[in-house]
């Protein structure tokens, strides 16, 4: 709200020169929405999320109503309009506690959205044709939807070498047998929380790439913001001692980046391990099978969405600790790569990606 002086100011000098449209805006930005009313413009609302979130977006108000102090604590999965029902846990982590700050915003950004003149998303109708059939329903006093996805890039990588030897190596491998393990650029776990994986990969004894970085000090979910190499990214000094000898021609680890987009698009790819934000989602659109392991944010509605209505994905457990043990991770992986267990989510796969293809064929 601050910044809407500022912003009146960079629009009067813009339409001095231009012919200025819309204005659009992010999730909340919606206080720009008076401005955009003085030099006539349309108004947009901008969300790089899919559907659900959108849907418990416009249905927040009448949550709220029903005055329960904390979702995470209500007994009943929560029903949204068009979605699977989930536990209010599974809910986007902003809005758990009806009583934080945060909530209060995103309430106060969700109640304008009606009047916004459309809501741009990045996803498509056949991806998530229950939830759009209530979005976009005529007369329910709602702005008009636009889902926009599949939106992927697809000009050349960068990033180095590393990105360049992946690939390589996947040339040399067999036909769909290659889990491709990241948690994207910002994706870290605990130090025992990496053991484990690392074990249960190798025990898997299917072949591997692992986008691997030093890990959280604390929390099993955390957050890694320094994208640069260092000496404690060197993975001798957390992996298990001998796993890298051990995995040898197995396993490829790559440190801190990998082109993730072509290998999920190489046909030596089996499966795709990661945290599942909605960009990894689109990325792995591939005929690729999942394994679901979400950390924070809108992960923990992708991951419903993609093993309950979707079912393309598997979701390992947790134990009592939060810690999903080896032999958890080593099930899953032969489930996905080579198991009979796997055969409904490598066809719901394929499916889905000839789903994104029609799609992006009609923009």
């Amino acid at each position: 709200m601050t910044r809407v002086p500022a912003l009146r100011d960079s629009l009067k000098v813009l339409t001095e020169s231009n012919h200025l449209v819309a204005l659009v805006v992010d999730v909340v930005g919606t206080d720009a929405f008076d401005v955009a009313k003085v030099f006539c413009l349309l108004r947009y609302i901008f969300i790089p999320l899919c559907a659900k979130p959108l849907s418990l977006f416009l249905h927040l108000s009448k949550l709220d109503e029903t005055g329960i102090s904390n979702y995470r604590d209500l007994p009943e999965p929560v029903k949204i309009p068009g979605c699977v029902p989930i536990k209010g846990t599974e809910l986007l982590e902003t809005f758990q506690n009806r009583n934080s700050e945060s909530y209060k915003l995103a309430l106060y950004h969700t109640k304008r959205y009606n009047v916004a003149d459309g809501v741009i998303i990045i996803s498509f109708i056949d991806l998530e044709s229950k939830t759009f059939k209530v979005l976009m329903k005529t007369g329910s006093g709602k702005s008009p939807v636009y889902p926009i996805g599949p939106l992927l890039q697809t000009g050349p990588i960068s990033g180095g070498g590393s990105g360049y030897e992946c690939l390589r190596w996947l040339d040399e491998q067999p036909r769909g047998s290659v889990l491709f393990v990241s948690f994207g650029s910002s994706g870290t776990l605990t130090h025992e929380q990496l053991t484990e994986l690392a074990l249960g990969l190798e025990m898997s004894e299917q072949r591997f790439i692992w986008v691997v970085r030093s890990p959280a000090k604390n929390a099993a979910n955390a957050v890694y913001y320094n994208a640069q190499s260092s000496k404690e990214d060197d993975p001798n000094n957390f992996l298990p001692k001998g796993f890298l000898e051990r995995t040898r021609g197995v396993g490829l680890l790559v440190r801190s980046w990998a082109p993730q987009i072509q290998i999920m698009s190489h046909s030596s790819t089996g499966g795709f391990l990661t945290h599942w934000r909605w960009n990894s989602i689109l990325e792995s659109i591939h005929g690729v099978p999942l394994i679901a392991w979400p950390l924070f944010t809108e992960q923990e509605m992708h991951t419903v969405m993609l093993t309950q209505e979707f079912e393309v994905a598997f979701r390992p457990k947790k134990n009592e600790n939060g810690i999903v043990c080896h032999e958890e991770i080593t099930k899953h992986v032969r489930y996905l790569i080579v198991g009979e267990e796997g055969k409904l989510v490598r066809h719901r796969a394929k499916e889905l990606k000839d789903a994104a293809a029609m799609a992006t064929s009609q923009h």
